[in-house]
């Protein structure tokens, strides 16, 4: 039982993860296409990107996903805590991190 319900908070978890993070990308591809007037950087590590554009670029899109991506786990780890009447795998009292 413990076993299925570790596997139950993994796959649900990356599912939440990853929806976040591509609603996330969306919005950043969006907001940065408002705010500068141009596309996105398709690639970073171009040359042909300016290295302050390709810095706030890796800065915005990174710390954007990461909070999407926190926020939608637990939102998550909430849910599953309600359905199963306690705390994902990992995140229960005296879990190991």
């Amino acid at each position: 039982m413990a076993e299925d319900s570790s596997k139950m908070w993994t796959v649900f978890s990356l599912v939440s993860a990853l929806g976040a993070a591509a609603v996330a990308r969306k919005a950043i591809d969006k907001g940065w296409k408002v705010s500068t007037g141009k596309n996105p950087p398709e690639n970073p590590a171009d040359p042909d990107v300016g290295v302050g554009e390709a810095v706030a670029w890796a800065a915005v899109t990174g710390a954007i996903i990461a909070l999407a991506r926190m926020f939608a786990q637990r939102r998550a780890a909430d849910y599953y805590t309600r359905s199963t009447g306690h705390r994902p795998p990992g995140l229960r009292a005296g879990d190991q991190a």
